[in-house]
């Protein structure tokens, strides 16, 4: 049953892929809404990462709604066999999109969600719930009421801790000066922070990859720069993931790069390692023990993956996963647990439906603290729970996702070390001969699921974009 209010909007909080596109498809729908980003920018979180290539061409990367809009409005669409950066999707797919006329008055900047809830109804009252207004608190202080909520905000903002235990380590609080959050711009704006000195890396998934290529890269240039890699597992087979049996080359390649250095001994290898206590030392540098073994280091880079933020919803009635905090129904088709040698079910609006009518959860956020969320995936979440709040359910549960294969299976996944970012979760065959690349849509990445910072010389790759961060990456793949 749809949820009517006249005259208030759909109220969708984020501006970045997940969330423009579901603007997208309200447009298209003619349902009124309201984008709250707490950047300056659309795209905000993406322009931190805008070093950073992605695995995927153009032609996954742009949402179908998102699409006819622009082509609508005249916008050239980019080359489809070309790899984007971070700073190149939001520069010249995001931004434009952002500026339609049709988005633009109903996107505001720098308006920060502090809490949701129901208007005169806090989590106990049921009577005439469904068909109250929602309550949505900015930072301001001034509220804005809604009819349905959709919260695309991500989990950039919210990264995993280093302690292995999900809690900081010891120590670790008051040595926030020597962490980096994950992806620094390492061979450009943060160079000078590991030029010459000694990273550790901690993580398993590809954004610990993408890092530990670019301070591969930068030790070749710099003298005394060095580079150690820690992880929980006993081996980082998984991390290198398919190679040449992935059905995204660009993906295979970050793993084969990365096995290569670590073969001969470019990058330090350090496997069966938590962080338990660290400790500032009197020169400068910092040391990370897990009790029995420690690294003394001069920057450390928390590749530890990310985890939603559900305190500012604490007032609606959430069903989340108790593992892994998605939605119930969500859980068991993407625990990394059991399915990360099988695919992702397509997934709508059933399965991010909350015992609180008319508020989703769609995008990275969605998935809790599973890291194989894809672009493709959450383009999909926003079409079908936009068309149930139209009330067309049979578009609504017409759900279908094709995920890339990535040619690696694993029965052993490691979860919150952001270890299982391998597109999905779908596994295929183990040589390049035998691939099949599947004819599926939307194959584009999130941040937990694929990156690329590897220079591929046979792939081709973006001209320079106008905004910074792509200019930055220029032709080359950096991260």
């Amino acid at each position: 049953m749809t949820i009517q209010f006249d005259g208030l909007p759909v109220v969708v909080i984020g501006a970045g892929p997940v969330g423009l596109a579901a603007a997208a498809h309200l447009t298209e729908r003619g349902i009124p809404f309201t984008v709250l980003e707490a950047g300056d920018t659309p795209a905000a979180a993406v322009r931190q990462w805008g070093h950073v290539r992605l695995f995927s061409p153009w032609r996954y990367n742009i949402d179908a709604a998102a699409r006819r809009l622009l082509g609508d409005a005249g916008w050239v669409e980019p080359d489809p066999e070309i790899l984007p950066t971070g700073g190149q999707l939001a520069a010249d797919y995001l931004q434009p999109l952002a500026d339609l006329p049709a988005l633009k008055p109903h996107v505001r900047y720098g308006t920060r969600v502090v809490a949701v809830t129901r208007l005169g109804l806090d989590r106990l009252r049921t009577a005439g719930r469904d068909t109250t207004p929602f309550l949505v608190r900015l930072a301001s202080g001034n509220d804005v009421l809604a009819r349905a909520v959709i919260d695309a905000s991500g989990t950039w903002s919210t990264p995993n801790v280093l302690g292995a235990s999900g809690i900081p380590a010891h120590g670790e609080i008051d040595a926030a000066t020597f962490v980096e959050h994950a992806l620094p711009d390492v061979l450009g704006a943060d160079r000078d922070r590991f030029a010459g000195r000694r990273t550790l890396v901690v993580g398993a998934g590809h954004s610990a990859a993408n890092t530990l290529l670019s301070l591969a890269e930068l030790a070749e240039q710099v003298p005394g720069t060095s580079v150690v890699w820690a992880i929980r597992s006993t081996s980082p087979t998984r991390t290198y993931g398919g190679e040449a049996a992935d059905a995204l080359p660009a993906r295979g390649a970050l793993g084969t790069r990365l096995r290569e250095h670590v073969d001969a001994r470019r990058i330090e290898l350090i496997t069966g390692f938590s962080a338990e206590t660290i400790t500032p030392q009197a020169d400068g540098g910092v040391e990370v023990s897990n009790g029995v073994r420690a690294v003394v280091a001069d920057r450390i880079v928390s590749a530890t993956g990310f985890r939603p933020d559900h305190s500012f919803v604490g007032e609606l009635r959430l069903d989340l996963d108790p593992i892994m905090g998605s939605t119930r129904a969500l859980a068991s088709l993407i625990d990394p647990n059991e399915h990360s040698c099988g695919t992702v079910p397509p997934h709508g609006v059933d399965e991010l439906t909350h015992p609180e009518p008319g508020f989703y959860a769609i995008g990275v956020k969605s998935y809790g603290r599973a890291p194989t969320f894809l672009l493709a995936t959450g383009y999909e979440q926003a079409r079908s729970v936009v068309a149930a709040l139209a009330g067309d359910w049979a578009a609504a549960r017409d759900v279908q996702l094709d995920l890339p294969e990535t040619g690696v299976c694993n029965s052993n996944p490691i979860i919150g070390e952001d270890s299982i970012s391998t597109g999905g979760g779908c596994c295929g065959p183990t040589t390049a001969e035998t691939v099949t690349v599947p004819a599926g849509r939307g194959l584009a990445t999130g941040i937990t699921g694929g990156l690329l910072s590897t220079p591929l010389a046979l792939l081709p790759v973006a001209a320079p974009s106008s905004d910074p961060a792509g200019e930055q990456a220029g032709g080359s793949c950096c991260g």
